[in-house]
């Protein structure tokens, strides 16, 4: 089975990671495991003032902030992945790459904003179960 970790670098992340390792039957010598890190863009004003090179080591900065970690966990647990980053919208971009990798599965971590916090503020989770092709498991 292919599986795409949404990362975000949040304990519901690892909570999601530790759902992964503790079934087997998911993240099993096997099975395919792509820990997917999604980056926000920066507003074009500030890649004008700070220049493009800047923004892109922040990102590659950010982003192994976030894969660093991770790396280390699964090669502890000796479970085959590898890691891959972007810049862009989060719900969009994580959809986008389960299509592109043809993911059986997406894994992300979530947390309760409840009925309330998603109608006002909207929730990457509820997009990426909305707008999926493929079985989303939230780890909570």
């Amino acid at each position: 089975m292919k599986i795409l970790l949404a990362a975000d670098g949040s304990k519901y992340t690892k909570k999601a990671l530790a759902f992964l390792i503790t079934h087997e039957s998911l993240a099993g010598a096997s099975d395919e495991l792509v820990v997917f890190n999604v980056q926000a863009p920066f507003p074009g004003r500030v890649k004008t003032l700070v220049g493009a090179s800047a923004v892109n080591a922040y990102h590659l900065d950010e982003a192994k902030k976030v894969l660093d970690p991770i790396e280390r966990f699964l090669k502890r647990h000796k479970v085959p992945f590898r890691t891959e980053w972007v810049v862009g919208a989060p719900a969009a971009e994580v959809v986008g790459a389960a299509q592109r990798e043809k993911a059986h599965m997406i894994v992300m971590g979530t947390h309760g904003h409840g009925l309330l916090g998603r109608a006002v503020m909207g929730s990457v989770a509820q997009r990426v179960v909305t707008d999926s092709d493929v079985p989303v498991l939230l780890v909570k």
